[in-house]
């Protein structure tokens, strides 16, 4: 989305404000919005990545062993040279492979941010999504059936097997009738 005022740079603000019921959205680069006075993107002030960097402590847990600080430290990715401390800086990893080279600090980062998740999911319109609403309920099931079983709830956790079972005659079902 173009900046409203420029019509040259990328919008990277966006301003939403409801008055007495009524909506009014604005979409300004940072220098328009600098200039317009609704955010202050100076050199003395943070940019909007070292905000919201430092609302997310990443190695809160991790930073309490000194022998992990210095692991981090010359934690280096081997394709493209990017460091743990400079993608904790950045905010953005240097390649793909990267993910694999700080694999080790990232399930913390990514709990935090994706409220607990560390599975991405998506999702699926419920016209089309045919038999995956009911595969990855059937998913969702048999990892609370694990749980359950790992909390020795064994009742409940009959209860769950016995809705696994209907569940998967449901996709035979289907999968039967579609062939």
């Amino acid at each position: 989305m173009k900046c409203q005022r420029c019509q040259q740079n990328e919008a990277t603000v966006h301003y939403t404000q409801v008055v007495n019921g009524e909506k009014t959205e604005i979409h300004l680069c940072e220098q328009c919005a600098e200039q317009e006075g609704y955010m202050n993107f100076s050199k003395d002030n943070m940019s909007i990545h070292q905000l919201l960097t430092s609302m997310f402590p990443f190695d809160q847990t991790l930073n309490q062993q000194q022998s992990v600080n210095t692991k981090q430290h010359h934690l280096t990715c081997d394709k493209c040279g990017t460091t743990y401390q400079q993608f904790r800086k950045r905010g953005k990893f240097g390649c793909s492979h990267c993910y694999h080279a700080f694999e080790a600090y990232l399930n913390p980062i990514f709990r935090r941010v994706h409220s607990g998740n560390t599975k991405h999911v998506g999702k699926i319109p419920r016209r089309v999504g045919g038999n995956l609403h009911k595969q990855r309920e059937l998913e969702q099931l048999q990892d609370k059936l694990q749980q359950l079983i790992h909390d020795e709830a064994f009742e409940d956790a009959a209860q769950v097997r016995d809705e696994i079972r209907k569940l998967k005659e449901e996709l035979q079902r289907d999968q039967d009738g579609d062939a």
